[in-house]
C-alpha cells in the first residue's frame, strides 16, 4: 500500500474520535474516503475492502464509539485516557497487520 493510501487510511480510522458512534463515522466518511482513494487509481475493490475492515477495527478507539465499549467502560476498571491511549495503539497494531501482512496475502490470493 502506498504512502498516500496509507495515510488516508490512517486519517480515516483516526478520525473516529470525533464521532459519537460507528455508524455515524462509517456513513459519513466511508463513501467519500473510497471515492478519493479510487480517483487516486487504488484498486476499487481492494479499497472496498480496506476501508470495511478498518471500520471494523477503529472500534477500540474510543469508549463511546462500538457498542460494547460503554460497558465495558462503565465497570470502571480503565481511565478515559487509558483506554483512549491502549485504543490508539491497539489500533495501530491491528492496521499494520492487517494492511502489511493481509495485503500481501490478497496480493498472494490475486485480490488486487
Amino acid at each position: 500500500m502506498g504512502r498516500r493510501a496509507w495515510n488516508l487510511l490512517l486519517v480515516y480510522v483516526y478520525t473516529h474520535y470525533f464521532f459519537a458512534s460507528l455508524t455515524a463515522h462509517i456513513t459519513a466518511m466511508y463513501a467519500t474516503f473510497g471515492a478519493v482513494a479510487i480517483a487516486a487509481q487504488a484498486p476499487a475493490y481492494l479499497v472496498a475492502l480496506v476501508f470495511a475492515y478498518a471500520s471494523n477495527l477503529m472500534m477500540p478507539i474510543t469508549h463511546y464509539g462500538g457498542a460494547p465499549a460503554p460497558i465495558i467502560f462503565g465497570a470502571g476498571y480503565v481511565t478515559q485516557n487509558e483506554w483512549w491511549r491502549l485504543g490508539f495503539i491497539t489500533t495501530l497494531v491491528n492496521l499494520c497487520i492487517w494492511t502489511f501482512i493481509g495485503g500481501a496475502w490478497w496480493k498472494i490470493l490475486g485480490l488486487w
